[in-house]
């Protein structure tokens, strides 16, 4: 794993719209990544050498809510417990960092509710259930 470099760090504009799509996540544009990205309140980026290939973020307001959004690893990474490492600085800084009352979410998908669940996550049907849209 001394082929990688986890640091505390926001990805840049390019970085971030590039491993959401190699990652086969939604893509985001310019504009929108430009106007969120510096709303992060925590942020990991991993590096292979010189190369962005992983990261993960928490957004919220500070107190009472945070949301752990963009996990993603570049394919050719995947398999290597990078994901876990990941979530490993992003919950740590979240329980250095934020109030105990604060509600902490995310949305899982597919098997990687098997990733989050290792890190006390567990669903919340039936009491509730995890609804969105798309603004456009």
């Amino acid at each position: 794993m001394s082929d990688y470099v986890l640091t505390a760090e926001t990805p840049s504009v390019a970085d971030y719209r590039r491993l959401r799509e190699i990652a086969g996540l939604s893509g985001k544009s310019q504009a929108a990544a430009e106007a969120g990205l510096p709303n992060s309140w925590f942020a990991v980026i991993i590096r292979h050498g010189d190369a962005v290939i992983g990261m993960g973020r928490v957004i919220g307001d500070g107190g009472t809510a945070f949301q752990i959004v963009d996990i993603a690893v570049e394919p050719a990474h995947q398999g290597k417990g990078l994901g876990k490492q990941i979530m490993a600085a992003l919950m740590d800084h979240l329980r250095r960092n934020a109030p105990a009352t604060a509600y902490v979410s995310l949305i899982a998908d597919g098997d990687a509710r098997h990733l989050y669940a290792k890190y006390g996550f567990e669903p919340v049907m039936p009491a509730s259930i995890g609804m969105y849209t798309r603004i456009g």
